[in-house]
């Protein structure tokens, strides 16, 4: 059974639009083809 006090005591709002696009603009995100990317480029450099 759900206990919704408990639910509620920890629920938190998620980003509005704006807020979670700047937190993705402002932090160095790094996915895997950023990766990928970088060693190819340090491959064919050395």
């Amino acid at each position: 059974m759900i206990n919704f006090e408990k639910e509620l005591s920890t629920y938190q709002p998620s980003l509005e639009v704006d807020e979670a696009e700047e937190a993705i603009y402002n932090n160095d995100l790094t996915d895997i083809s950023d990766i990928l990317d970088k060693i190819l480029k340090d491959k064919k450099n050395q």
